[in-house]
């Protein structure tokens, strides 16, 4: 857990918290071969470290795949899904192949009949164009048609897509707002696309800024020197570290410590600055 997780968990929490609603924790780790050992029970004693606690799990989605099955199998049973055999490569290297807001867009090569027979396939939804819009609670007006072509639902791998996973455990906890990192807002219209075709009600979705670094860049599970963790092993308390995150949420004027807690009643989701963050590490 990295400042840019714990600034969007701040914010989840203290809405929440001010709403009177639940927080559910969820470990999204269906991409098996990439999970870290140990890494669930270090993000649950960072949240639990900075005081932002949750009403309901951890669950793991690796525990879900009949859910899974299920909703592919209705996706399935709805003509929505076909396989696919191209190759990232492949796909990249399609001179035709259209590009939107969100990068290059799957040009339906396989929409007829696989293309290479012999391959394991990928599970493609077939996506309909022009795709959703909606209205992100901190981004504002996301208009339709920004984001398209077939997206992936299991991997030919076996590995189920995030775009799925997401959509099924949020509909099976009746989640009715999701609060992210704005890196995913060209996500949203294929989620909003699975929500309709399963028959489940939409969410309500809030895009949050960025977290930086010095450079810049935006701050990923790579940067082990700014992790949570790490900060409260250099002595930093947890109240230093939320005072810096409420400030640059412009809930305090200055990065003095502060308790989480203490800043529900000031919080508002309206008030949330729409531009990124720069961490100073030596804040």
């Amino acid at each position: 857990m990295h400042p840019g997780h714990a600034r969007t968990a701040l914010i989840t929490w203290l809405r929440a918290r001010k709403q009177g609603g639940k927080i559910v924790m969820r470990i999204e780790d269906i991409d098996r071969p990439r999970v870290v050992a140990g890494a669930a029970d270090q993000i649950c004693r960072d949240h639990e470290w900075l005081g932002l606690d949750w009403d309901e799990g951890p669950y793991f989605q690796s525990d879900h795949d009949e859910s899974y099955e299920r909703a592919l199998a209705t996706l399935q049973a709805a003509g929505l899904v076909y396989p696919c055999t191209c190759s990232r490569k492949e796909i990249a290297e399609i001179a035709s192949a259209p590009h939107g807001a969100d990068g290059l867009r799957y040009p339906g090569t396989c929409r007829e009949g696989v293309t290479n027979p012999g391959r394991a396939p990928a599970l493609r939804f077939r996506f309909a164009d022009p795709s959703p819009g909606f209205d992100d609670a901190l981004c504002g007006p996301f208009p339709e048609g920004q984001t398209g072509g077939d997206f992936v639902l299991r991997r030919a791998d076996g590995i189920w897509a995030y775009q799925l996973a997401v959509v099924v455990d949020d509909a099976e906890a009746a989640i009715s707002e999701v609060i992210r990192g704005e890196d995913l807002l060209s996500s949203t219209p294929r989620q909003i696309a699975l929500y309709r075709a399963l028959g489940h009600p939409v969410p309500r979705f809030a895009h949050v800024a960025l977290v930086l670094d010095a450079a810049g860049d935006r701050l990923a599970t790579r940067h082990r020197a700014v992790s949570i963790a790490s900060l409260r092993n250099a002595g930093r308390s947890a109240e230093q570290v939320i005072g810096q995150l409420a400030c640059s949420l412009g809930l305090t004027e200055t990065t003095a410590p502060i308790a989480a807690e203490e800043l529900i009643s000031r919080f508002s989701l309206d008030a949330i600055p729409r531009s990124s963050f720069t961490w100073d590490a030596k804040g």
